[in-house]
C-alpha cells in the first residue's frame, strides 16, 4: 500500500497542489505516482481550484499521464475530464474562453 503523500498540510492550497505535482515528477514508486495523480485528481473536482491547477500546469501533467504504460495512472489521467465531472479541459485549458464563457 503507497504512503500518504509527504505534504505539510499548513502551506495552503496552492503549496499544498504544488508539494503534490513536484512529488509526482519526482517520485520513482508507482504506487506514490498513482495516489499523487488520484489526489490531483480529486481536486480538480472543485471550481475552487482551477485557478490553482491552471497555474501549476496539472492539465499538462494529466495529458502527459495519457501516454503511460500504467494504466492506473491512465485511468486517474482521464478521470475528471469525463463529463461526470464537469468540464475541466475547458476551465483548465489555457485556451479557456470559449465554451467556458459561452455557457456563463
Amino acid at each position: 500500500m503507497a504512503q500518504k503523500p509527504k505534504v505539510d498540510p499548513h502551506v495552503g492550497r496552492l503549496g499544498y497542489l504544488q508539494a503534490l505535482v513536484t512529488e509526482f515528477q519526482e517520485t520513482e514508486s508507482q504506487d506514490a505516482k498513482e495516489q499523487v495523480l488520484a489526489n490531483l485528481a480529486n481536486f480538480a473536482y472543485d471550481p475552487n481550484n482551477y485557478q490553482y491547477l491552471r497555474q501549476l500546469q496539472v492539465l499538462d501533467l494529466f495529458l502527459d499521464s495519457l501516454s503511460e504504460e500504467n494504466e492506473t495512472l491512465v485511468e486517474f489521467a482521464i478521470g475528471p475530464h469525463l463529463p461526470s465531472s464537469g468540464v475541466l479541459f475547458c476551465n483548465l485549458s489555457p485556451l479557456r474562453g470559449t465554451l467556458q464563457d459561452e455557457r456563463t
